[in-house]
This record gives C-alpha cells, structure tokens and sequence, in this order.
C-alpha cells in the first residue's frame, strides 16, 4: 500500500467481496428445512448447518482473536465448530439455524467494524484467504444439498437400474461413437509458468515456476454423457481389462454401474459427465486409448497464451468469471452443455476449463519447491500424503473468488460424491 486511495480501494474490495460472498451463502438455505440442516449426507462431508458455522468460527477466530485481539465470543462452540473438535460423525447435534445464522451476524459485524481500522499492508493476504475460505465452504454446502437432493428424490442423482444399465447396449438401436481424435487439441512442446504469485494465491499454488511439457494432446471439451454412454455400453463396469488394481478393486467393493449424476435420457448427451470417482475416470480414459492430463498439462492448456509468452489467471485472459465465460456461482443451479460458453476458451481453444465440473488429474496432491504453508500448516501441507489426487477447474457451484486456473482441489480417488468430471489427454 503506498497511499490512503490504495488502502480504501482495498479496504472496499474486500468488504464488497464479504457482503457478495455471504450473500451467495444465505441464499443457499433459502426453503431448506431444519432436518435438511442437520443431516450428514455422506461420512465425508459435513452437515449443512456445520458448514455455516464453522464460517463464523474461523471468521472469528483469525480476524477477531489472532488480529483484533478479542476474545473468543462463542467460546462454547469451539468443540462443535473447529475443524479439529469432532469427528464429522458427530456434527449433526447442531443449533438451530436462526441461532447459527445469529452467530454468522454478530462475527460479521464486529469483523467489519475491525475492517475500517485494519492494517490492510500486512493483513489483505489474510482477508483474500478468508473470503476463499467461505467460498469453498458454500461450494462444500451446495455439494451437500445436491446429494441430499439425489438420495431423497432419486431424480438429482438421476439413477437407472442397474439390469438395465448392464443390459442397454443390447436393446440400443445405435450404440454411440468413442470420442475421436479430432476433438483433441495439440499443446506443442515448451515451458510454460505454472502456479500464482498474486496476493489471492493460496499457499498450495506458490510459487510460480518455470515447467517445461513435451508436446501433447488434450480434448477440447470435457468428456460428455454421450462419450461415456460408450464405455457404459461396452460393459466397462464389467470388465477388469480397463481398470486398474486399485480400481478394480475399488469397483468390487463399490459395485456401481454408471456414474452418481446419471442420466439414460439423450437430452444430456452433451453435459459433462459428473459424479465420477477418478478410479472411474482412469478406467474411461485407457478405455478410449487416452489418458488423465498431468495436472501441468491441464494448467498449461488452461493458463498460458503461446501467443504472448505469458500466463493468464483465466483460460479467457484477466477479465473476472462471468455467466457468458463459464458455469458457476450456482446460479444455473446445474451442469450446462460443454459447448455453451465459447467465451470462456483458452487460447489454445480448449472449452469448459473453468466452471460446470472439477476436473480429476492424474497428479498427486503435493507441495511445489518453495512451498511455505500459510496461513497455518494444516490447511495444504496436512494433504500431502500421497493418497490425494489432484482436481482443476471448479464446478457450477464454485464461488468467483475461489476460481483461476491455477486453483487447486484435492480428495481420495474414490470419492464420487463431488461435482466432478474429467478430460483426457494423450
């Protein structure tokens, strides 16, 4: 910061992206009930009630307590609402949600009382890390209706019988086509700088390196219903040749027969597949003699513009996400065709990088040379373990403060209840 225009500027940047983001979390809970609320959809995820609070908490813990030096005001719900208090198991014993949302207001408004004063020179790391905090944890709330919605009316999760599943391709007419060649894009050899510097760049994505990639090829868009409709058909749920040991034996203890968001109905033919674990993604990928992209090949597609030399922060350039350039901020509410946002490709004209689903890599999640954790080591550093992989790209339910083509998501290879699809290289 180098005058008072400067700080103020940024002093109403980041309260404007508080009241925007908190907004986009509230309207989240719009008609949900109390039992909705409190409900664990899955033994990974958190209920919705959880979510919110945990928001609050942290709020208060780094902006009130580490920087304001308040006390804690809540102190009874430092079990319930810290990461580390309980098991996620035991967090459906919650408030009421007019008692959360209440906790939610009294941290806000004391947080932006501290705003006006805050020394912003050494603190906007912290503030632009904090409103990503909120912004993965409303996305993490979306997830979790989406799933409640799936397990309750069965249209969310848009499931087909099994038999039929197995026994389709038999009664189909015409049995889809596997995804041509010609719908690949050749990324040509050369470096290319990968991660972020910028102030809004969470630890897991410094420092920005020089990487140097081989020539390859990557599909132009991610892999559609109907792409995947093929490997359906072919029997790819039976058959072991496409797996891998891990995966097979996941599938044998996960006996499914087609993706978690699956539809049999051609009107989704070219919505991206989603709902897929990366075991299932592997599998479809050696099915049509591909691959998973590297997560450098996925970032370098994304990113870099051969044209000028330089990296860019979105697959489109500068300019922040919009509904024009890519699915997001929920506001559709669902997936889109892959094609719908041809403002939104990279310069290299891939589709769809950004936005509508998480996209599994073939990397494990690790730290890059000069990785210093921040703002604490558990946030990354606790997930370099060897058993994370990587995902790029957000979903229709990521927030615009936690999206950029260098953002990194992580989680087990068997998970499949995340809004997440694939694409191939080669």
């Amino acid at each position: 910061m180098t005058s008072v225009t400067s700080v103020t500027s940024c002093r109403n940047s980041i309260r404007d992206a508080l009241h925007q983001c908190r907004t986009g979390t509230l309207a989240l809970l719009q008609g949900i009930d109390d039992a909705t609320f409190r409900r664990q959809a899955h033994s990974e995820f958190s209920p919705v009630g959880w979510h919110l609070g945990h928001i609050a908490f942290i709020e208060s813990y780094w902006i009130l307590e580490r920087c304001a030096g308040f006390k804690p005001m809540f102190p009874k719900y430092q079990q319930l609402f810290a990461a580390d208090g309980l098991p996620k198991s035991e967090r459906q014993n919650l408030p009421a949600i007019a008692k959360i949302c209440d906790y939610l207001d009294i941290i806000r408004t004391e947080v932006l009382s501290y705003l006006e004063t805050a020394p912003l020179d050494k603190q906007e790391r912290l503030w632009r890390w904090l409103i990503q905090h909120e912004s993965q944890h409303s996305e993490t709330i979306a997830l979790v209706l989406q799933l409640q919605r799936s397990q309750e009316s069965r249209l969310g999760s848009l499931k087909v019988d099994k038999l039929k599943v197995e026994n389709s391709h038999e009664t189909c007419q015409e049995q889809p086509a596997k995804p041509k060649l010609a719908e690949m894009l050749n990324i040509p050899a050369g470096e290319f700088e990968m991660g972020n510097a910028s102030i809004d760049a969470l630890d897991n994505e410094r420092p920005c390196r020089r990487v140097y990639l081989d020539t390859y090829w990557i599909d132009r868009y991610p892999v559609t219903c109907r792409d995947y409709r093929a490997f359906i058909y072919a029997g790819g749920y039976q058959n072991d040749a496409w797996w891998s040991v891990a995966g097979y034996q996941w599938l044998r203890d996960n006996p499914v027969a087609h993706p978690l968001y699956w539809s049999a109905d051609s009107t989704w033919d070219d919505y991206p597949v989603c709902g897929v674990s990366w075991y299932e993604a592997e599998a479809y990928a050696k099915f049509v003699g591909k691959r998973l992209p590297t997560e450098a090949e996925w970032e370098k597609a994304a990113s870099w513009n051969p044209a000028t030399g330089n990296r860019c922060t979105y697959p489109w350039g500068e300019a922040p996400p919009n509904q024009q350039r890519c699915n997001h901020d929920n506001v559709v509410g669902q997936t889109t065709p892959v094609n719908a946002h041809p403002a939104g490709q990279s310069a290299y004209g891939c589709y769809d990088l950004l936005g509508n689903v998480w996209e599994w890599t073939s990397s494990w999640f690790d730290d890059h040379k000069g990785f210093v954790s921040y703002p604490y080591r558990g946030y990354s550093q606790a997930y370099f373990d060897g058993q994370h992989r990587v995902l790029k790209g957000g979903s229709w339910a990521t927030r615009p403060w936690a999206m950029r083509s260098s953002f990194r998501n992580w989680y087990y290879p068997d998970i499949r209840q995340i809004l997440a699809g694939f694409r191939c290289a080669k």
